[in-house]
């Protein structure tokens, strides 16, 4: 259900990047000489020269240039960070059952509304997309939560890597709507994601319970060794006090945190513009656009299991510290994902280069499943769900501004040695902050894990 959750989670913040490539038509102001001498000529595909009037001559909706496109795709990011401490504190006070269903429910619902509100207005799409980011902002922090009062810590590779649900979620958004835009337009997407999420909500409120001790039908045995596993890093009733003066001053903290902005740069560079590349650029038509914008994603979640599974082996027979084995994923996750994602930034218009890249950064990436993600809950299990919060705040504030140098590079430019740049920076922030991880990172257990019990009170649940 966990898995699952965050395919919901992203089929819905991620069904607007597919579907704008149907829902605008290609609206830069170059001349058409300009066009064919700089994009078509010299850097394009045959697909691309051939499908060029088809693209201009496409019935669609709305003409929105180049900088209103990249700003709707990030209007989602610009209050996303707000909730993600409060979801932290929220999910220890009140359990991430609710918090997490809650937050994917609600967007499900939202997402209904997005045909309507796009109709209306520009603005009130913009509004729309603004209010479900804030509210998908507790998901991730109630998570960590949840993961530190079940999942021991040799365990937790392996467990982290249903967060790539993620992957899933953004691969068969991308292939599906692709065929959903061609056979019933653009807003079938909408309906049908948003319907899928409210089906996933109904079964996750039933089925899923805060810990070992509220699950009723858990074995004792299955309770004992979660319980003995975790030994005495979570507290079950942990005081309502957060030490925060040790947690904003943590240098590994700071470090991991450092180390997953570069990767979610990396990552939402490619799930926020790649589509759009193709199509716009290479000259994909809306099913090829699809299926290749999904496919690397669909690879991501294989690579994350089997990955995690052997960092977990290693972990548990000590062959390597939890803090080796978390600097040795960053260097799949940050490192080798740039290097992939600088290789695909002069792929030109050679299409089997450009997906061989592509792909390749996108699987080695789920590495970060046994990287800097665990290593937020190996710090702190406690505290787990307010580091993931403190840690999402920053990330997401700081690649809520991607999307607009996107939009100042490719402004009346979508061609592919503006696209080059966009794609350079990314490698690079990818890279470099990996780097810092692999020199100063740390996975140790903090002092500052452990406070004095309050009282002897479980998590109360909302519902």
């Amino acid at each position: 259900m966990t898995f699952w959750g965050f395919a919901m989670n992203f089929m819905l913040r991620m069904n607007l990047n597919i579907a704008i490539v149907s829902m605008v038509r290609q609206t830069t102001k170059l001349k058409y000489y300009e066009l064919q001498n700089e994009s078509y000529e010299h850097h394009s595909s045959p697909n691309a020269s051939s499908s060029f009037n088809n693209i201009l001559n496409q019935e669609n909706v709305f003409d929105w240039d180049e900088r209103q496109q990249n700003t709707v795709k990030g209007a989602f990011f610009w209050l996303h960070m707000v909730l993600q401490i409060p979801g932290g504190l929220l999910a220890q006070k009140f359990g991430a059952k609710s918090i997490f269903g809650f937050s994917n429910g609600l967007v499900a619902l939202l997402t209904c509304a997005i045909p309507f509100m796009a109709k209306l207005n520009f603005e009130a799409l913009l509004l729309l997309r603004i209010v479900q980011g804030l509210i998908a902002g507790v998901a991730w922090p109630s998570m960590q939560a949840m993961t530190g009062k079940w999942i021991p810590p040799h365990e937790r590779s392996r467990f982290v890597s249903a967060y790539f649900g993620t992957s899933v979620g953004t691969a068969l958004t991308y292939i599906l709507c692709g065929y959903l835009m061609d056979w019933m337009g653009w807003e079938s997407i909408f309906y049908v994601t948003g319907l899928i999420g409210l089906l996933w909500h109904a079964c996750w409120t039933y089925l899923i319970y805060d810990s070992p001790n509220t699950h009723p039908t858990i074995s004792e045995k299955e309770r004992k060794y979660i319980e003995d596993s975790l030994g005495n890093c979570i507290v079950k009733n942990i005081s309502s006090s957060t030490p925060w003066k040790s947690i904003i001053t943590s240098v590994p903290l700071i470090v991991n945190i450092i180390s997953q902005i570069g990767y979610n740069w990396g990552m939402y560079t490619i799930s926020l513009q790649v589509p759009t590349y193709f199509k716009f650029v290479l000259g994909f038509n809306l099913k090829q656009t699809g299926i290749w914008s999904g496919i690397p994603h669909l690879l991501l979640w294989p690579f994350s299991f089997v990955f995690g599974c052997g960092c977990d082996y290693l972990i548990k027979i000590k062959i390597m510290s939890i803090t080796n084995v978390r600097k040795m994923a960053c260097v799949f996750s940050n490192i080798i994902h740039g290097l992939f994602m600088l290789l695909f930034s002069f792929s030109g218009n050679n299409e089997t280069f450009a997906i061989f890249n592509l792909v390749s950064a996108v699987v080695v990436s789920g590495a970060i499943s046994s990287g800097a993600l665990p290593g937020i809950v190996d710090l702190a299990p406690n505290h787990a769900g307010v580091l993931q919060g403190i840690n999402g705040t920053i990330v997401f504030c700081c690649i809520s501004i991607s999307p607009y140098i996107v939009g100042l590079i490719t402004f009346q430019q979508q061609t592919i040695e503006q696209w080059k740049k966009v794609f350079i920076v990314s490698a690079a922030v990818c890279s470099t902050t990996g780097l810092a991880f692999l020199i100063f990172g740390s996975s140790k257990l903090q002092k500052w894990n452990n406070v004095e019990q309050k009282d002897s009170k479980e998590i109360e649940p909302i519902v």
